[in-house]
């Protein structure tokens, strides 16, 4: 999601100790440009919890046999990755 580029005022009440801390961190002149982004982290991870959220429970039991058990789907992986991943042997060699 983008942010629109329209700035506008808060004002924000934080405790002193952490305001000081971002102060030390980033100093007061970047202060509003970094809580900005741990805004956005935060929204980022509250959506993405979101979707998880809705799609939890949309696989019925036994659709995918790769996901029955924590094994089978590590060997899932490890086949998918082999198949993506190109080998060593077929690297050029450089000569």
């Amino acid at each position: 999601m983008s942010v629109s580029s329209e700035r506008c005022r808060a004002h924000v009440v934080m405790p002193s100790a952490l305001l000081r801390e971002i102060d030390s961190r980033v100093g007061q002149r970047k202060r509003s440009e970094f809580i900005q982004e741990a805004i956005e982290e935060k929204l980022g991870r509250l959506r993405r919890v979101e979707a998880f959220e809705r799609v939890v429970g949309s696989v019925a039991d036994g659709d995918i046999p790769e996901w029955e058990t924590r094994e089978s789907t590590a060997e899932w992986l490890r086949a998918l990755r082999e198949e993506w991943e190109p080998s060593c042997s077929d690297a050029p060699t450089g000569s």
